[in-house]
């Protein structure tokens, strides 16, 4: 599903990824640890093509991607990743069906098909009466399964989430972190969670440790 070979990325003379390896199956939830400034986060962006690394390969779903043009590297995050960030990243403007569904229209997807289906997420994630409120109407808990069904909405293989639950109280923790593994055996979808709570790295599959730029 994803596969990394000899990652390095340098920011001027520091260099973060000093060659990674790392294979993730299909359906795997995996977690990455690690001291903040270990390349956590710089890694989950180059598996999800936000940035590239400086040497290595990046194969996921069978393409090795990362000679692709910069317009090729966004139709492929469109159609195959779905990101869930610490933050929501929510639209404010816009209300919680409409922020589902914009990475469905990006995809040039629209009508009562595409709309049904996102519908069919909330009602899986239990937020369907939250459909026509804004952000800053729901609470922190909801803004991340609104998040959450974003990411779903064009049905990606991988999802990368970078500290999903950094923001939440305890209760909506525990309720996340449910809510990965209930889509993981409903959807088959591989999860990759750069996280600093020991309880979900505890509860994934396989938890990985970064340390001074390696794994």
């Amino acid at each position: 599903m994803i596969k990394l070979e000899g990652i390095t990325k340098h920011f001027g003379a520091l260099e973060v990824l000093k060659g990674i390896n790392l294979t993730i199956e299909k359906g795997e939830i995996v977690s990455i640890e690690g001291k903040s400034g270990a390349g956590k986060t710089t890694l989950l962006q180059i598996m999800g093509t936000l940035d590239k690394a400086d040497s290595g390969r990046l194969i996921m779903n069978g393409t090795e991607i990362q000679e692709f043009s910069n317009k090729q590297l966004a139709q492929f995050r469109n159609q195959h990743i779905g990101f869930v960030f610490q933050f929501h990243q929510l639209l404010p403007e816009f209300t919680a069906l409409e922020n589902i569904l914009i990475p469905a229209y990006i995809a040039g997807k629209s009508g009562k098909e595409i709309e049904q289906r996102a519908k069919d997420i909330m009602r899986f994630m239990d937020i369907t009466a939250r459909a026509n409120h804004k952000p800053n109407e729901l609470s922190g808990g909801e803004k991340q399964r609104v998040a959450v069904a974003r990411a779903l909405i064009n049905q990606p293989k991988v999802i990368l989430a970078d500290e999903p639950s950094g923001s939440l109280d305890s209760t909506n923790k525990q309720e996340l972190h449910q809510l990965f593994f209930d889509l993981r055996n409903q959807f088959e979808q591989t999860f990759v969670i750069v996280t600093h709570d020991k309880e979900l790295a505890a509860l994934t599959d396989r938890s990985l440790h970064i340390k001074d730029g390696i794994i």
